[in-house]
């Protein structure tokens, strides 16, 4: 790891800026000791003694590389945090992560390299709460003031595009950077189906405007400078038309993008309706993100699976399934309800009870219901058991669809999943192929043949598919389980079998 912070040095040689420029408490080691000198090899040196001398190295590793945030004795010192990296470097030292991983330690680097650039830039770009927007952007105040004041505004610096392979950490660096953040900064972390549904939301609110994508752009601008966005995807004709004006103008009022995602950016929305009108927002994204590719051979979601969890297979299944359920109610009766998802939707939920909701997968998955719908479930109830989820192919495709998103709502929501099946994650999926992966005939007669009468050729499903096995793995190990029963400990409605996972 010390080569790791060689190399970030190296990369990002720290420039003669006062750091208390981004922060009105944010001050240099050196300046605890009385010495206002700026930054030199020296007092590079100077700075570690001093951060050792006030029990500090080992809170702020970054001070040995001449950066130290102090504050005031009345303040909390874990408001302010060295960064990903070193926070990466801590949780391998304390055991909470494998050492080695040279993928993740290159997204870190990125990672630290930008919230370098946020920190030095912060007052100048507005992510402080307590700074008015309008007065950093060039987006008003008329001719006049464009052409003499825009001028002087700082550009924001280039955000970050992560993408790779399922399990290889991407959620994991984004989130660790986004803790290290100041809690006074204009940011926010979302996944990517609910930033849409949010776009979609505040469309409706803006009908009538002239331009209702620029008023939304200049709304969240106002409240989020930094976004970081899990799941970065494009697989609805309607949102790729809505993302390139709306980046363009999200990009103009100053947003930073930091974005997670299985697809690298030529990827995004391949093979989809009217992608030529897609693609300058390709161009965008490249433009203002780095793009950063996290490979691994290690899927780590795997690591720690469980045998079975609460996925039941077989003859049987469905009525395990439901004994487990009404066990999980613990004396409470399930009955039907209904539950109020955004935009006025409602959703009807068969059975329910204790926190615990029960569908079949017709009634979730066959029905039109979209990722609003599941945010809406989830925001109700902390477990779904799912009975009778069947192979996917061609003859269920939409269907398909909604399982992936489904799947995806509940991962982020940290949900817990029960659920019969008619195969294991694998064998759900294994008629689900690319079209790079798709068997070439000789002839046009596949439909014909019965071994492939089902086989799907769709390259969104069939990319987003080892993310959902992945995902599904995961989610009854035991790890997973006790992470969910440890967040609802203390609910109104104890989980008895979960606690003893």
């Amino acid at each position: 790891m010390r080569a790791v912070a060689r190399a970030v040095r190296a990369r990002v040689p720290h420039k003669l800026f006062d750091w208390r420029r981004c922060h009105p408490r944010a001050v240099s080691v050196a300046e605890l000791s009385r010495d206002r000198k700026p930054y030199s090899r020296a007092g590079h040196w100077k700075c570690a003694e001093v951060a050792a001398s006030h029990g500090l190295q080992e809170t702020y590793t970054f001070a040995i590389r001449g950066l130290f945030t102090h504050v005031e004795a009345s303040e909390s010192v874990d408001e302010y945090k060295p960064g990903p990296l070193a926070e990466y470097e801590h949780r391998i030292a304390t055991g909470g992560l494998k050492p080695g991983d040279k993928f993740q330690e290159r997204a870190l680097m990125e990672l630290q390299e930008l919230y370098e650039n946020l920190m030095r830039d912060a007052p100048d770009i507005g992510l402080e709460k307590n700074t008015p927007r309008s007065s950093q952007r060039n987006s008003g105040g008329g001719w006049l003031f464009k052409h003499f004041v825009s001028k002087s505004v700082t550009k924001s610096p280039r955000g970050l595009y992560l993408y790779g392979g399922v399990g290889t950490g991407k959620t994991m660096v984004m989130d660790m950077f986004y803790e290290q953040l100041p809690k006074t900064w204009r940011k926010k972390r979302i996944h990517f189906h609910d930033f849409m549904l949010n776009i979609h939301s505040r469309l409706q609110r803006s009908r009538g405007m002239t331009d209702p994508l620029d008023m939304v752009a200049e709304e969240i601008a106002e409240e989020s400078i930094l976004i970081c966005i899990d799941e970065f995807m494009v697989t609805d004709v309607a949102d790729a038309l809505i993302l390139n004006r709306l980046f363009e103008h999200l990009f103009r009022h100053g947003i930073v993008m930091v974005a997670t995602s299985n697809r690298a950016p030529e990827k995004l929305y391949e093979g989809g309706l009217q992608r030529d009108l897609f693609l300058p927002f390709i161009a965008k994204l490249k433009e203002r993100c780095v793009i950063h590719q996290i490979g691994s051979v290690t899927d780590y979601r795997r690591l720690t699976a469980a045998e079975t969890g609460f996925y039941f297979m077989g003859p049987g299944a469905s009525e395990t399934l439901r004994k487990v359920f009404l066990a999980e109610l613990d004396g409470e009766e399930a009955n039907p309800t209904t539950v109020e998802v955004i935009m006025g939707r409602k959703l009807h939920v068969p059975m329910a009870g204790a926190g615990c909701a029960y569908f079949q997968f017709h009634e979730l998955c066959e029905m039109p219901l979209g990722a609003a719908d599941f945010f809406g479930l989830f925001k109700n109830f902390h477990t779904l058991a799912l009975d009778n989820v069947p192979i996917l192919g061609s003859h269920n495709r939409s269907a398909g669809y909604r399982f992936v998103t489904l799947v995806d709502v509940m991962y982020d929501h940290r949900a817990r999943f029960m659920c019969s099946a008619e195969g294991t994650p694998k064998e759900l999926f294994e008629k689900i192929v690319t079209r790079a992966d798709a068997p070439q005939f000789k002839d046009d007669t596949r439909s014909t043949r019965h071994e492939d009468a089902d086989l799907l050729v769709d390259d969104e499903l069939g990319f987003a598919k080892d993310r959902t096995m992945s995902r599904l793995t995961e989610m009854h190990s035991k790890e997973y389980l006790k992470e969910h029963a440890e967040a609802h400990m203390s609910s109104e409605h104890p989980l008895p079998a979960v606690r003893e996972a």
